[in-house]
């Protein structure tokens, strides 16, 4: 098969001789009890998880829902290690909490390798990304990362109060992302419609949810088609040309790959970013320091990842069992909640607490176990090269107003409006 014969085929026509999967009815509204209703689609999720994480680490550290068809949300942290490394109960074939599951046939694969992938397809679907994501490699992206954040603030100066979410921690990802995939920067706005669709609608039903999917899809395709046409040193080229088992990736694979980057790359930076710029914004000593001591970003910037962790990862449960107390069942979701690791007194010492100079900190803002995040290096250098200009050009800000920062509901949180007073 040549490499365009892989890529002739619509990847709607591919996908659609595959069921839904295990479909369920939309549940919303208020919670009654979050030990035994809880849903972290709801608004007083979305705007402040962790007095719920707390309360239920203390009474009930393995809460339980019957929305979404039924799930688990543990809050310990070794709770959610225990998970995160137990590949033999729980599979990672859908890690996105919806309203339907995806049919177990997808295993070992998944739709987004290797985020979606189960042993042993995984360690290798993963091996292929790890040349782009090293060290040495992001370091090379460096330097234009920095250029581009200069320029957001040439942007925002004179005007005395800026949105630092849509106007600056949303723009860095999708700049970075696009130039490792090789796609158009003017199609940022597309790649944030992408994010939303697959992070926050995940209580449509299926049939509206399915064909805004393939709206992102549809345009991967496009790039990769391009990519066939007109190869260029980029990640799509690589993928396109890559080789697992002695055989060219499947078209699918490919696709779902780039999808991955598409959307775990741009949200969970924006969000870790926007969410430090606030906690900074309220936080004046903290900011103060960081300002006369920029040699202690890197450590601040740990910290920061620690408490405001923006991801929370979903798996199912692969067949009936009592799980440290608690029976759960096939296809039953689990939300491995980073964000309740990382607050968890009986693992890190003033646990709610932003400690910038906190010296011993091992963290899971990128998770635990296989699944532990392939773009943690990348994430760290737009992070900390995104903290370093806006403290450097922008040393004195605060919350214009507080009421008006708004956060994403769903599994990446972070500011979608954030509102600063400049000087």
């Amino acid at each position: 098969m040549t490499v365009d014969d892989r890529f002739s085929q619509d990847f709607r026509e591919e996908r659609g001789d595959r069921p839904l999967g295990i479909r369920n009815e939309i549940v919303t509204g208020p919670v009654a009890d979050w030990a035994t209703d809880f849903s972290h689609l709801e608004p007083e999720w979305a705007a402040d998880p962790y007095p719920i994480q707390d309360d239920l680490r203390q009474r009930c550290p393995i809460a339980h829902t019957d929305r979404f068809g039924g799930g688990w949300l543990p809050t310990r942290y070794e709770d959610v290690a225990g998970i995160a490394y137990d590949t033999d109960r729980f599979s990672s074939r859908s890690v996105i909490m919806s309203n339907f599951r995806p049919p177990r046939d997808l295993a070992p694969i998944g739709a987004a390798p290797p985020i979606s992938s189960d042993p042993p397809f995984h360690r290798d679907a993963r091996k292929l990304l790890l040349p782009a994501f090293t060290k040495t490699a992001v370091g090379r992206r460096e330097q234009a990362t920095r250029e581009f954040c200069h320029s957001l603030i040439d942007e925002l100066e004179g005007r005395p109060v800026v949105d630092a979410a849509r106007d600056y921690a949303q723009h860095i990802p999708v700049r970075v992302i696009a130039d490792m995939l090789g796609f158009p920067p003017e199609d940022g706005p597309q790649f944030r419609e992408f994010v939303e669709n697959t992070l926050e609608g995940v209580n449509l039903p299926p049939e509206e949810r399915i064909p805004r999917l393939d709206q992102l899809f549809d345009y991967l395709y496009v790039q990769i088609r391009d990519h066939v046409d007109n190869p260029r040193d980029d990640l799509t080229t690589y993928l396109i040309n890559a080789e697992l088992y002695g055989h060219r990736l499947e078209a699918s694979h490919v696709a779902g790959t780039m999808s991955l980057l598409l959307i775990a790359g741009i949200d969970t930076t924006w969000s870790a970013i926007g969410a430090s710029l606030w906690h900074l914004a309220k936080t004046p000593a903290d900011r103060e320091r960081l300002v006369a001591e920029p040699a202690l970003l890197p450590t601040a910037v740990e910290e920061l990842l620690r408490v405001y962790a923006p991801v929370t990862m979903a798996r199912l449960v692969k067949d009936d069992m009592n799980w440290r107390g608690v029976d759960m069942k096939a296809d039953d979701w689990v939300l491995l909640s980073f964000p309740a690791a990382n607050r968890d007194p009986a693992q890190f010492d003033r646990a709610g607490k932003v400690v910038i100079d906190r010296e011993e900190n091992r963290h899971a803002a990128f998770g635990l176990g296989i699944h532990r995040c392939v773009g943690s290096h990348l994430a760290r250098m737009e992070l900390r090269v995104a903290l370093e200009v806006w403290l450097e050009r922008l040393p004195v800000f605060g919350l214009d107003d507080p009421s008006a920062v708004t956060w994403a509901a769903g599994q990446v949180r972070g500011p979608r409006t954030l509102p600063l007073r400049i000087g």
